[in-house]
């Protein structure tokens, strides 16, 4: 019995003073469905939820009595409580069983009202068959599967990209890879010539790390005397690296002497 069925409470038999024709109007206002074994498509389509899904209907009291038909009003609710399960684990794989029950619980639990007839409401217990569950784990499987392949082959895509848009690693690469094939190497040049390299590449990170590194280092020093500090320091390491030119440069930006921390220059 759904938790709305025994909120509201089972349908009561009429008692012994209302007469033939209210009992019956009383049953035909509401009453209990039940489905039993019911197969629904899962988010792959091939594999299937097995549902059972105890359902109840309720006719409004100001509901037109006379246009409801009570013999076929519980296959309307059927197909009602069918269709709303139908829909919800469709967006499920068996394989996430516990959500899809409560997926499937809390669109039943909504009473619905169909063109103001009558309402439906229900809850459902879902089970997967053992060969369905195979069936999902393998189709999962092969769906990682597929997803690394694809990822394995554009990281070697996005690698050849950058090896042949520059010119340097490209020569070496095909003398590598084709030794026999050295007069073919100009053909190749002239065809990649115009090759960019991909963005996001390991060196664009490491030119980034160093702008922003760059970025803080420079808002951190705020007086002229760790300016100066600063550039005579890297003066020195440009030297000791043999970046003549850079250290050239760097040193244009030096005052003629070391400034106290204190004072201003002269």
């Amino acid at each position: 019995m759904s938790f709305l069925t025994r909120r509201l409470g089972r349908p009561k038999p009429p008692s012994a003073e209302i007469g033939p024709a209210a009992a019956s109007e009383a049953s035909a206002s509401e009453g209990v469905v039940e489905l039993r074994d019911e197969r629904f498509a899962s988010r792959v389509p091939s594999i299937f939820f097995t549902a059972h899904i105890q359902g109840s209907w309720l006719v409004p009291e100001e509901a037109p009595y006379e246009r409801i038909d009570s013999v076929a009003l519980p296959a309307r609710v059927r197909h009602v409580l069918r269709e709303r399960a139908r829909r919800t684990l469709s967006r499920h794989s068996v394989l996430e069983l516990p959500a899809a029950q409560d997926e499937v619980n809390l669109a039943m639990a909504r009473p619905n009202q169909p063109v103001r007839q009558f309402t439906a409401y229900g809850s459902a217990r879902l089970t997967v068959d053992k060969e369905d569950r195979n069936v999902a784990q393998e189709h999962l499987r092969r769906a990682q599967l597929t997803d690394l392949e694809q990822h394995d082959a554009q990281r070697r895509l996005v690698f050849l990209q950058s090896l042949l848009a520059d010119p340097d690693l490209r020569r070496v690469w095909w003398i590598d890879r084709h030794p026999e094939r050295l007069d073919a190497l100009q053909d190749l040049q002239d065809q990649v010539k115009d090759l960019r390299a991909p963005n996001g590449t390991d060196r664009d990170a490491v030119r980034g790390e160093v702008f922003r590194f760059v970025d803080q280092l420079l808002t951190d020093m705020r007086t002229p005397q760790q300016r100066e500090v600063f550039l005579r320091a890297l003066t020195q390491a440009l030297h000791a690296l043999g970046s003549t030119e850079l250290q050239q440069t760097a040193a244009t930006w030096l005052p003629t002497r070391l400034t106290d921390s204190g004072g201003a220059t002269a």
